[in-house]
């Protein structure tokens, strides 16, 4: 902001008319002790007395006017002063209106992440699902043969620890397992196994499975469509007796209902019932729900919903 310049209330104009005024009584009060008293009616005295005396009325008006202005100035300086003051009590008073909105938006934020993820699945045609049963924690584990898809983008490697624990319990909940594998998110197979084949469920495959995990780096997009797609046509066979476990922290794609439909046409039979059960687990990089998780938890509630799966946020 420019800096005002200071207001020169005593201006050289007003310096000058005082030294004047002061001199013209000087001379007065010389010329009164310099005289003898008859002297006085001197007429050529008398009138350069007079003519002194009118002029130092002249400069006293003058300086008075002089003085006026400059109380005029004083005084508006100091109106602008209070001016200024006022103004900078506005600002603060709108700085602080400012903080609290802020502060009340911050609030609100959890709120609009929920309402951002209902307003996702009113977007969504959705059909009923059936009823479930031989649940455990809320997932059927009725299927003799699973698949699971994992997201192996580098923000599911920053929690991959927590993946794999949770792939060992999802296996442990099944009562009987016949076979499983594991494909990424774009449907590659872990240890360049052949899609379509299966693993025995042992303790050895499952140590062999895990230890693998560790160091696996298959290719992703951090969309679950491919992987449950190359699931579903590589596995239709076994309809009834099938479940898919898609892990994810997101969801790149544009559109949800291009990707539902894709899914539910690939995991329907002929009398239009679903071959596998699908269920998505989404998981939490940090504390509170991010965007990505969001748009992969609308993704996956649905398709769990449609499919006769179920959708847990761990």
């Amino acid at each position: 902001m420019k800096r005002r310049e200071p207001i020169e209330i005593f201006s050289l104009s007003f310096l000058d008319i005082i030294s004047c005024a002061f001199g013209a009584v000087v001379m007065l009060i010389l010329l009164a002790k310099n005289a003898d008293q008859g002297e006085y009616n001197d007429a050529g005295q008398v009138a350069n007395l007079v003519i002194a005396l009118d002029g130092a009325e002249q400069q006293l008006q003058q300086l008075q006017q002089a003085l006026k202005q400059s109380e005029q100035a004083l005084a508006q300086a100091q109106a602008q002063g209070a001016s200024n003051a006022s103004q900078q009590r506005a600002l603060e008073a709108q700085v602080a209106r400012a903080k609290n909105n802020v502060q009340q938006l911050s609030d609100a934020a959890s709120g609009l992440e929920q309402s951002l993820i209902e307003r996702q699945r009113a977007a969504i045609s959705a059909a009923q699902a059936p009823a479930r049963d031989d649940e455990v924690g809320g997932i059927p584990v009725d299927s003799n043969y699973v698949v699971f898809i994992i997201d192996t983008s580098g923000s599911m490697k920053t929690i991959w620890p927590r993946v794999l624990t949770t792939l060992d319990e999802v296996l442990n909940n099944h009562p009987q397992v016949t076979g499983f594998q594991v494909l990424s998110d774009n449907g590659d197979v872990l240890g360049g196994s052949q899609l379509g084949s299966w693993r025995s469920d042992s303790k050895a495959q499952r140590a062999g499975v895990l230890r693998g995990l560790q160091h696996w780096s298959g290719s992703s997009n951090s969309s679950p469509v491919e992987g449950i797609a190359a699931s579903l046509k590589a596995y239709a066979r076994y309809q009834g007796d099938l479940a898919l476990y898609v892990f994810g922290d997101d969801y790149t794609g544009t559109s949800y209902d291009a990707a539902l439909a894709q899914i539910n046409r690939l995991n329907r039979n002929h009398g239009n019932q679903p071959i596998a059960r699908i269920h998505g687990i989404a998981f939490k990089r940090h504390s509170g729900a991010s965007r990505d998780m969001i748009k992969f938890s609308t993704l996956m509630r649905e398709v769990a919903r449609q499919n006769n799966g179920t959708f847990m946020g761990l």
